[in-house]
């Protein structure tokens, strides 16, 4: 790809001088979009998929940027629903013809929808919610599992490791759905289920609750008189936390829990716990800490680089967030913008869609393939899940798919 046309496609001209006496020392920057919630309640974690994106930044940066042509995020905090298409069109007045974002669910979608709008391409960092890449929306694209996975995961591993580790069949199993109201939590718990009859798992309760006024005794009466061995639970983090408490309180126990949204699989939900988080399942992203032979030379050597820059920055090992972002924002900067026609937003979903890479590539495991089927646009069919358990008091292990896993399976019927 060639700038021929820096304005007409979003790369600025920067000047210290005024606009009629420009300098030799003029500097071209590529201007991308960040929308994230930066500030309030998802802020900790949302800043960590943004850490991910900046690395992702630099690291292409680094190597000489898009063509020679150094990345700038232009970054706008974003925390309600109803500024989402607002902050869009400050972003569209600014140039930029990609954002990056939003970490939540509930504030993709109405970026992404304003994206679409606006005819900017709209670049998923980490929302694993289905209809995100469910509208027929050409110019948003997601690199991350969606919810579909994750339930789909639950319920394959309940059958090919927990059901052998219970000396089951398949069709032995009795399997308790427990999910909050809300879309994405619904949606998961739909793939839980259609993926437990392909298995030939009996469901045996589908409970609903609603997070803001959960009535835990009623739930818990529901999943006692299934009598199931198998409990999948779809939550947000806060509800979660409070089931598993309620769980422990009132005595119900089973085989094996798995939590197949958010709680199970953020470090509160441990810190929180303790010893009572031990034995539970998340179907996840990849965290840190998979195995590396996951990954391929390519993948290799970008997790190595990210990792080392995380590392630097921040004084701990990456997190499962920033992973997430960097994956995401490293298939933008490193593999779309170079191949793009020009920084348009139809030429990179174009370019987006020609790709084409093998499993393992990169730095979370994951291949890329963008689906094209209108129910599904934008959507990467190679997207990466795993099992993790908790194992410890804070301590957890990826135990499936085997390729990601640096442990086994243990805490089978869960202790508590």
């Amino acid at each position: 790809m060639r700038f021929r046309q820096l304005a007409a496609i979003g790369v600025v001209i920067a000047c210290t001088a005024c606009a009629t006496t420009p300098t030799t020392s003029a500097a071209a920057t590529v201007k991308v979009g960040a929308l994230f919630p930066l500030t309030g309640s998802q802020a900790p974690l949302a800043k960590q998929e943004y850490a991910g994106v900046q690395i992702a930044k630099d690291l292409v940066n680094a190597d000489g940027g898009v063509d020679g042509v150094p990345i700038a995020l232009l970054t706008k905090d974003l925390t309600a629903e109803s500024d989402a298409a607002g902050r869009v069109q400050e972003l569209k007045a600014q140039g930029v013809h990609s954002i990056l974002g939003s970490y939540s669910s509930s504030l993709s979608m109405p970026v992404s929808a304003a994206a679409q709008t606006n005819g900017l391409l709209y670049w998923e960092a980490g929302a694993v919610a289905d209809q995100l890449t469910g509208r027929g929306y050409p110019l948003v694209f997601r690199v991350g599992a969606t919810g579909t996975n994750l339930g789909e995961m639950s319920s394959h591993f309940a059958a090919h490791v927990l059901a052998p580790r219970l000396n089951l069949p398949p069709r032995g199993l009795r399997m308790a759905i427990v999910h909050n109201v809300d879309g994405y939590p619904t949606s998961v718990a739909a793939a839980v289920d259609a993926q437990a009859e392909r298995e030939g798992i009996q469901i045996v309760a589908n409970v609903v609750y609603d997070a803001h006024a959960p009535d835990w005794a009623s739930v818990l009466q529901q999943v006692r008189t299934a009598q199931p061995n198998i409990l999948v639970l779809a939550s947000y983090i806060v509800d979660g936390v409070d089931f598993r408490r309620a769980m422990l309180k009132s005595g119900l126990h089973v085989d094996a829990l798995i939590g197949s949204t958010m709680a199970q699989c953020v470090p509160d939900f441990g810190a929180m716990l303790g010893a009572d988080a031990i034995g539970v399942f998340a179907s996840d992203r990849p965290p840190h800490g998979f195995n590396p032979e996951a990954l391929n030379d390519t993948g290799k050597a970008i997790y190595g680089r990210f990792a080392a820059a995380y590392r630097r920055e921040f004084g701990t090992d990456p997190t499962e967030e920033s992973l997430a972002g960097f994956s995401a924002a490293w298939t933008l900067f490193h593999y779309v913008m170079p191949k793009a026609r020009d920084l348009g937003a139809g030429s990179m979903a174009v370019a987006a869609r020609g790709l084409d890479l093998p499993n393992g590539t990169l730095a979370n495991g994951a291949g890329l393939k963008f689906a094209t089927t209108s129910t599904a646009i934008g959507q990467n069919t190679r997207a990466a899940a795993v099992i993790w358990q908790w194992q410890g008091i804070r301590h957890s292990v990826t135990v499936y798919p085997p390729v990601y896993a640096t442990g086994t399976v243990g805490f089978i019927p869960l202790p508590r």
